[in-house]
């Protein structure tokens, strides 16, 4: 009977332990909207340096240009510093990568067995990050809007046509006859917003996790020891 009891107070605990070193809902849909910032990231560094590959190096942000109406062509007049464009690509990779570094770890850290929890302090530091984070991605996001806005409207005024995509249909003047410059800029704007509000997002639950508290990690020695010895014997 004793050994009964035994075995089957071992069968708890070793369920109990799996539970505890089962992801936490919470931390696994804050890896989810990671996951999709990275995506995010990616698509606005991408997208952008398409397009600026497309004018030859420039950055088309803030632009202008100049319509041949004789030859029905377009180029750019001026442009901004590229530096604008690489600022912006920049801004992406490091979000890119700071969330995939975090997935993995986490991942990591799920493999081995470890009870994956976050001490105070470190999602104190967490916030801080995303708060750095959320600010540049507002800037980007208005860099970009702006940006093409100012493009757009050049476009507009100089030439007869009624939105800015249609000059995509137009024959331009550079390496690219045809440049889809307007679908590479729309992708990196949606994709720099899209990125901003779902780090609102995780500021949101990383201060709601704060809020209802968290432990330091353990260690799969700290499991091991909520179980008897192997000498330790089982009848009493």
């Amino acid at each position: 009977m004793r050994a009964a009891e035994g075995v089957r107070e071992r069968a708890g605990r070793l369920r109990e332990t799996e539970a505890e070193m089962a992801l936490p809902w919470s931390l696994a849909v804050e890896l989810v909207l990671h996951a999709v910032c990275f995506v995010c990231g990616i698509v606005t560094a991408a997208a952008l340096t398409v397009v600026q590959g497309e004018f030859n190096g420039r950055c088309a942000l803030y632009s202008t240009v100049q319509y041949n109406s004789t030859a029905q062509t377009l180029t750019l007049d001026s442009s901004s510093s590229p530096s604008l464009c690489y600022f912006v690509s920049v801004v992406s990779v490091c979000v890119a990568v700071y969330c995939f570094s975090l997935i993995l770890y986490f991942v990591y850290l799920n493999c081995v067995g470890e009870q994956i929890t976050r001490a105070r302090v470190w999602m104190t530091v967490s916030l801080v990050v995303c708060g750095i984070f959320i600010f540049f991605l507002l800037v980007s996001g208005f860099i970009l809007k702006i940006g093409t806005d100012r493009l757009c409207d050049s476009i507009i005024k100089k030439t007869s046509m009624k939105s800015c995509e249609e000059a995509q249909n137009k024959t331009w003047i550079g390496p690219l006859k045809q440049i889809q410059f307007f679908s590479g800029l729309h992708s990196a704007e949606t994709s720099a917003w899209v990125n901003f509000f779902f780090w609102i997002i995780i500021v949101v639950m990383v201060i709601i996790q704060k809020c209802q508290g968290s432990g330091f990690m353990r260690t799969p020695e700290d499991h091991a020891a909520d179980f008897p010895s192997e000498t330790e014997p089982i009848l009493h």
